[in-house]
């Protein structure tokens, strides 16, 4: 990697790395106290275990075990990110697979929020937009619990993300053959819009959903069909060529008892239908909250590229629970990072300048150590190294 000699010019500068993980003092703070279960003190505290998840993910380390060799013999990952002695691998692996996910969902709430109060709203007329979607993750044979097919194992994410922060808000797991639409109602909160697509479809989740004041815009099959109670007013020249308030499904096997509207639209002469309870929205925005859709794809791509989610560091559901929620961390303290020092949405140009000002800060703290080196062996008295030291 480059190396930036203006460097020096930084010196008092907060490291980079250490601004990443501000917003985490906050959020630790409010989390539940990680305790030894018995007489001795934790090797390896919580808030270690966060930084080196947080690194990992960050930085382009192929192995926990390269992990761990960077903390314990770097510089300045032993000034500002790990223990003095480094973190050994027996405490590293009995904490990513046995303690700390409670904390760890309990941080990556606390930065939702936080981020959510900092960042700006991009589509405040959609009002509180949830994207909803699943996706699956490579599994290695020995993790049985992941489920997939003969000779295949992946675990399956299921998440909510925030449309108009841009950023996850949500989060589940299960084996690969893990059903996605009972999520639907846990992501979705009382107030939130849900945008999925049609595999989502469940004429019983739509009347539940609006029961419960959960609002959804949620993609349907072309041959469902409908009992129109009335039609909307259409815009002449407008992508929308459907709109009506309908009872969906067939009367006596699978139709709504609630009323739902259904917008219809052909974009690029492919038709789309959507079901939606959003009366106050036009049908324009429907159509457009469903496109946005697929910036739920676009994270997952990017997540899953820029922040080492493929490099498995824990087999149990548990340890791969706790690797996820920390990738998930490390993308919202980046979001927060990009906003406080760029103004922008996080991007690949943005964490390549942060790896980029962590390796110069590493080697920084290398120069120094060795200047401190020199500077108390040259200090040392002269008889001290002479061959008449008494001793």
């Amino acid at each position: 990697m480059p190396y930036s000699v203006k460097q020096r010019k930084h010196q008092n500068k907060k490291p980079a790395f250490k601004l990443l993980l501000k917003p985490l003092k906050k959020a630790l703070a409010q989390s539940t106290p990680l305790l030894s279960k018995g007489n001795r003190d934790l090797k390896l505290t919580f808030e270690d275990q966060l930084n080196a998840l947080v690194l990992f993910h960050l930085e382009e380390h192929g192995s926990a075990q390269h992990l761990l060799q960077f903390l314990k013999e770097d510089d300045f990952a032993r000034e500002y990110i790990a223990p003095e002695n480094g973190i050994e691998k027996s405490s590293f692996s009995e904490a990513m697979n046995t303690r700390g996910l409670k904390q760890m969902v309990e941080v990556f709430e606390a930065l939702v929020e936080d981020a959510q109060s900092l960042l700006p709203k991009e589509y405040k007329e959609l009002e509180d937009v949830t994207l909803i979607d699943g996706s699956l993750i490579d599994a290695t044979l020995s993790m049985y619990w992941a489920d997939y097919r003969e000779g295949a194992k992946k675990a399956k994410v299921h998440l909510g993300f925030d449309l108009n922060h841009s950023i996850p808000r949500k989060i589940f797991l299960t084996d690969g053959k893990g059903d996605e639409r009972p999520f639907a109602s846990k992501i979705i909160s009382p107030g939130q819009t849900g945008v999925m697509d049609r595999y989502y479809q469940c004429h019983k989740n739509f009347d539940l959903w609006q029961g419960s004041k959960r609002h959804f815009i949620c993609r349907i099959k072309a041959g469902t069909r409908k009992e129109v109670i009335r039609n909307n007013e259409l815009i002449s020249g407008s992508i929308v060529f459907y709109d009506a308030i309908v009872l969906l499904g067939t009367k006596g096997i699978n139709q709504t008892e609630k009323e739902l509207r259904v917008v219809g639209y052909t974009v690029d002469n492919k038709n789309y239908w959507v079901a939606t309870d959003r009366y106050d929205l036009t049908a324009e925005q429907v159509a457009l909250a469903y496109k946005l859709r697929w910036n739920i794809e676009s994270f997952f791509s990017w997540w899953k590229q820029h922040l080492r989610v493929y490099h498995l560091i824990a087999r149990s559901e548990h340890g791969l629970m706790v690797q996820i929620l920390g990738g998930l961390i490390t993308y919202i303290l980046l979001a927060i990072y990009c906003h406080n020092e760029y103004g922008e949405k996080v991007s690949i140009k943005r964490v390549r300048e942060l790896r980029i000002k962590i390796v110069n800060e590493s080697r920084e703290a290398e120069r120094s150590h060795q200047r401190r080196k020199h500077r108390r062996r040259k200090d040392r008295p002269f008889y001290q190294d002479s061959c008449y030291a008494t001793s």
